[in-house]
Formats: structure tokens, C-alpha cells, sequence
């Protein structure tokens, strides 16, 4: 993005005209130096270059990741039969589908690289998003890079074992590889994205064909459970939904998507029903090989279903699946991320060289080198802990869930504030869908404090070391609440 003089983040998304490649030609006289220009990066904008399917692949390639393969164990160890556990998955999905709903609306109105930060700003102000931008920049998305990388460094350990520190090694490697890809380019990350997404779909789809049509052998005697009236569907609730987690970083892509107002709302649709309809199926097939007692009992419950089915090759080819997952995830993730760092820096001088959108790799390279090093640190501190994936989680989820209703509320508040505005998109069944989805967050936030481990006051703790941001914000900019609503919905 801009170096110097960056005009307001609302008003870049004015016409698919202005987003072509034309923007970036290379000066006219021959140059020897980096074909990357000063001042082509200083000029340099998202462009819009993703398709849907493109978008599509992106989103389900962020949530289909390492939750499915292990935490089936917990959820099924919450309910109380086997219909209750298809059923909570089912309801996992039509929540995530009305969040999915209340971003399309937000997405399709306020088409932004800058996504949630950019919702926020607009609801509440510069202040709440600035806050947003450093707890997601310092906890929301860096705690899930180094989250998904302690998972990726762990099975990569199970194949070739480094010692102790070994998957924080591997985490450590994974994370300097993926994000000097995507500071490459936005073209070689994305191409990435989707051959490793439909590899990862591949291997899922093969998951559900072995449950449903296998023939398991001798079932092991179940391990005594807990009575069924102690089963908490509240807890097996937290945990569908952080299976289902990752579907709102597709609100990032609306910078980079074709005719974004009309498509955003498609590409989350049906990303979020592709994700459901995927989850249900591998839990029935899980359910069908191992039992809801047998799921209970195990810890690798994909790799248990395989070994049953398919003997120890199928238990290697499932590891390499959730390698191949981990990674998905990890890519996508990374890919995404960095662009909250192309709004903040608008809104804060000192801050300004982290949102420089590289014309030639069309990313906040910038952005990219600040967030992988953020995360590192995190890989760093997880790593003299226990367990430095449960670490992470416990570090991100309050702030996430605080923010993400704060999201779903912005929905009622900006309809508010703009009643006579035409919106390209409209949540279905408004009020009842955004209530919903806000009562649930409301519940999360809380379980997530109640349930979680002292990393979870360190995250909200970090978040609060961001206040005094407010205090350098650019005071020539007015409050993005005060702006022309048409600013950011031209297209």
C-alpha cells in the first residue's frame, strides 16, 4: 500500500477499472535495478485477481485443518448418544452459517482488504478497530499461525523425530517457508492454496469412503465412560465451533475478489455448506467404524478408524493427512492475515511502512515479514510449555470471541446509523440470524474465560499492552463512522 500519503482505507474499492494491472506498469524508461519500482510499491493497491472458486478454496482450505482429526474424542465425550453427537456437528453448522451470513453482509457493503478492522472502524470508530488490529496482529492470528504450526511440527516429528524441541523446529521452519511463499506473490501463494486444498479434500473424502463402506474389524472392548447425565453439550458446543473456526478470514479476500459486493456472499455460502456437508459425513463415518465409545476412548481418532479399516498403511496415509492439513491451514492462514496491517496502517503514522502493498508480489510483504516474526516468538514461548498447540488456543480465544461479537453486533449498528442505505446483500431472517449468531459468541466468550488456562489472561492481557496505540493514531483523519457511506460501496 501507500509509503506516503495514504488516502482513507474506504475509498480505494471505488471500480473494478481501477484495480487492474494497469495501475502497476513499470515506469516507461528502462530500469536495471529491482523491477519493483519506489514508486510503483508506493502506488501499488490490492488488485482484484481471485476468483470465487479461488475464495472458496482459500476458506475451506483455513477450516479444514487439524481440528476434524482431533477433537471428535471431546465433543463425543459430551453427549449422551450417538444421534446428539451428528447433531451437535449439525448445529455447528448452521451457527457457523449464520456468522457466515452476517459477513456477507458486512463484506458485500464494505469491501475492504482490511475485513473485520475495516467493520469495526466503520461501527464503532478508529479507536476499536486500531485495538482490533493489534490483538489481531499480536494474539488472534499470530496464536493461530504458531498453533497450527505446533500441529504440523508434531506429526512431521512423528516421521522424523528431532528430540523434544523437535515440533517446535519444524513449527519454526514451516512458518518461515509459507510466509516468504506469500511474500513472493499473491499468484504463487494462491496456486499453492488450491492444489493443496483439493489434496486436502482428497484425503478427508477418502476418511469418509473407508467409515461409511469399510469393514472394521474386532471392536476393542469400550473403556467405562462417564455417566450420560454428566455429558455437557455446552463444552462439545466450544469445540465444534473451534473445529469450524477460520470461515471469517474470508471477509480479508474482498480486496482481492472479482466484483467482490456481488460474490462475497456466494463464496461464503458455499464455502460454509461445503464445510458442513464435508464435517457431518467424516463424523458418521467415524461414528460407523469406532462407535460413540470407541471415539470417546481415543486420541487420534482418524488415524484409529484407519488402522481398523485399512491396517498400518492406512494409519501412515492418515498422518500425512493431517500434515497436508496443517499445511493447508498454515498457507491460508498466513495468506490472510498480514492484510489487517495494510488498514491499520493508515490510521498510524508509526505504523505506515507495515502496510506497503507490494506492487509486483501484490501483498503487504511488509505486513507478511512483521506477522511471521510475531509468530515465531509465540512458537518460541510455546515451546517450554506442556503443550504449545493447547497453549496457543488458550492464549487466542477470548480476545477472538470478544472481537467476533463485536462483528456480529456491528450488523445492527451500521444499519442504524445508515437506514436508507441500499445494501448490495441482505442477512436472511434479520434480526433473528445476527441475534443468534451474537448470543453465541456472548456464550463463547464466556465459556472461553471459564475453560481455558492462564495463557488466556496473557492474550487479554497483551491486548490491553495495545491501548496506548490510541494515543498515536493520525488525528487528520476523521472517525470512519463520520464518512460518506458510499465511500466503501461503489463497485
Amino acid at each position: 500500500m501507500l509509503a506516503v500519503d495514504c488516502p482513507e482505507p474506504d475509498k480505494f474499492m471505488n471500480s473494478p477499472s481501477q484495480h487492474s494491472t494497469d495501475s502497476l506498469a513499470l515506469p516507461t524508461a528502462p530500469r536495471v535495478s529491482s523491477p519493483t519500482s519506489r514508486s510503483e510499491t508506493a502506488s501499488a493497491k490490492p488488485v482484484s485477481t481471485l476468483s470465487v472458486f479461488d475464495a472458496v478454496i482459500i476458506m475451506v482450505g483455513i477450516v479444514i485443518g487439524i481440528g476434524i482429526f482431533r477433537t471428535p474424542s471431546i465433543v463425543a465425550a459430551n453427549v449422551n448418544s450417538e444421534w446428539a453427537f451428528i447433531m451437535v456437528w449439525v448445529a455447528g453448522g448452521l451457527v457457523t452459517l449464520m456468522g457466515a451470513l452476517c459477513y456477507a453482509e458486512l463484506s458485500a457493503a464494505h469491501p475492504h482488504a482490511g475485513g473485520e478492522y475495516h467493520f469495526l472502524s466503520r461501527a464503532y470508530g478508529r479507536p476499536v478497530a486500531m485495538l482490533f488490529g493489534w490483538a489481531r496482529g499480536t494474539v488472534i492470528q499470530t496464536g493461530a499461525i504458531a498453533g497450527v504450526a505446533f500441529v504440523l511440527g508434531d506429526y512431521v516429528s512423528q516421521l522424523f523425530p528431532l528430540g523434544r524441541y523437535g515440533p517446535a523446529l519444524y513449527a519454526a521452519l514451516a512458518v518461515m517457508l509459507f510466509t516468504g511463499i506469500n511474500v513472493i506473490g499473491t499468484a504463487q501463494s494462491k496456486t499453492l492454496q488450491v492444489v493443496v486444498t483439493l489434496i486436502e479434500i482428497g484425503a478427508l473424502a477418502a476418511v469418509i469412503l473407508f467409515g461409511l463402506f469399510g469393514s472394521p474389524a474386532e471392536t476393542a472392548p469400550a473403556t467405562p465412560t462417564a455417566p450420560t447425565e454428566t455429558a455437557a453439550l455446552g463444552v462439545a458446543m466450544i469445540f465444534v465451533l473451534l473445529t469450524f473456526g477460520g470461515w471469517n478470514e474470508a471477509a480479508y479476500l474482498t480486496g482481492e475478489l472479482k466484483d467482490a459486493p456481488r460474490n462475497i456472499a456466494k463464496v461464503l455460502v458455499a464455502g460454509t455448506l461445503i464445510l458442513v456437508i464435508l464435517y457431518v459425513l467424516a463424523n458418521v463415518a467415524l461414528l460407523s467404524i469406532l462407535g460413540l465409545d470407541g471415539l470417546r476412548s481415543s486420541d487420534a481418532v482418524a488415524a484409529d478408524m484407519m488402522r481398523r479399516v485399512a491396517g498400518g498403511t492406512g494409519e501412515i496415509v492418515v498422518t500425512l493427512a493431517i500434515i497436508v492439513a496443517a499445511v493447508s491451514t498454515l498457507n491460508a492462514t498466513i495468506f490472510t492475515g498480514a492484510r489487517v496491517f495494510y488498514a491499520m496502517a493508515q490510521d498510524l503514522s508509526v505504523m505506515r511502512w507495515m502496510g506497503v502493498w507490494n506492487g509486483r508480489g501484490k501483498t503487504p510483504a511488509n505486513g507478511q515479514l512483521v506477522q511471521g516474526a510475531i509468530a515465531l516468538t509465540l512458537i518460541a514461548m510455546g515451546a517450554v510449555t506442556r503443550d504449545g498447540f493447547k497453549a496457543m488456543v488458550d492464549y487466542t480465544a477470548p480476545v477472538f470471541w470478544g472481537f467476533l461479537l463485536l462483528i456480529g453486533l456491528a450488523v445492527f449498528v451500521l444499519r442504524w446509523r445508515h437506514p436508507g442505505r441500499e445494501l448490495p446483500y441482505r442477512v436472511p431472517l434479520y434480526p433473528i440470524t445476527p441475534i443468534v449468531f451474537c448470543l453465541t459468541c456472548l456464550y463463547m466468550l464466556y465459556a472461553s474465560t471459564l475453560h481455558t488456562g492462564a495463557a488466556a489472561w496473557v492474550g487479554i492481557a497483551v491486548l490491553a499492552a495495545g491501548t496506548p496505540l490510541l494515543l498515536l493514531r493520525n488525528k487528520a483523519v476523521e472517525p470512519t463512522v463520520a464518512a460518506d457511506p458510499s465511500d466503501d460501496n461503489a463497485h
